[in-house]
């Protein structure tokens, strides 16, 4: 029985343990399924090639926030690995239909609906943003819901293809502000940076632009291609705009 329980509270420290990584990497401006991929991934070792964690890598808060997580499922695994042994020795002993194997599964259930509880889910992000606040250096800065990214908004990267609308046109020419996105930032090929860029800043070949706006916004804008189409496509964009903020003003 002993070994049970142990197994069980070590999958609660886990859950805690990479909730807690989820939430401070949320704080650096991750979004939450980002964070919440990444913190997993770094918690059990099974390693990440995805675009998030480049900007993982190159963050000096988020580095050391999955290294600690890497070095806390280095140790929890080993630990489970041998919970689970023991477990498993202890129902071999008592048979399948024993006080432990009972035990055992409630424990996973109950473990798995307070997970899942969005309730749990609010006071916990609570108590571990005071706690980050108190205890730690970390900015604890809610990016994601400060820019509200659980209401179908998103901020994206668009790299700008040569047959793209948006391509060798300032943003002044593009008006997607019409279309409720808007550029936060253009990386040029050569390394470059122009943060918050004005309405002369012309679009080429090779940037990457990071936009904010709706979801189905931004994917409209990533598939448009120059000419006739990208024009009408824009002007469909900008009318579906101005029906949402007048929709909006009457509620």
């Amino acid at each position: 029985m002993t070994a049970i329980i142990s197994l069980l509270v070590i999958i609660t420290l886990s859950i805690l343990v990479t909730r807690i990584g989820t939430i401070a990497l949320i704080h650096t401006g991750l979004s939450k399924e980002a964070a919440k991929f990444q913190a997993r991934s770094a918690y059990l070792g099974v390693g990440f090639t995805t675009k998030e964690s480049e900007l993982v890598v190159n963050d000096p808060v988020r580095r050391k926030i999955l290294t600690v997580l890497i070095f806390l499922g280095n140790a929890g695994i080993i630990t489970t690995i041998s919970s689970v042994i023991f477990s498993f020795i202890s129902i071999e002993e008592s048979g399948f239909f024993s006080t432990e194997i009972i035990v055992l599964f409630s424990g996973l259930l109950l473990l798995i609906a307070l997970s899942r509880s969005r309730f749990i889910d609010r006071k916990l992000s609570s108590l571990i943003d005071k706690a980050l606040s108190r205890y730690t250096y970390l900015e604890v800065k809610d990016y994601y819901s400060l820019l509200h990214l659980d209401e179908d908004y998103r901020v994206s990267e668009i790299k700008v293809k040569k047959a793209d609308w948006l391509t060798d046109k300032t943003l002044q020419k593009l008006e997607l502000d019409a279309e409720g996105v808007r550029v936060l930032g253009i990386r040029r090929l050569n390394g470059k940076y122009i943060g918050a860029p004005k309405g002369k800043t012309e679009i080429k070949e090779g940037d990457l632009i990071i936009l904010y706006g709706k979801t189905e916004s931004i994917q409209s804008l990533e598939n448009r291609k120059e000419g006739s189409s990208g024009d009408m496509e824009h002007n469909n964009a900008v009318t579906e705009q101005k029906r949402r903020e007048q929709q909006e003003q009457e509620e």
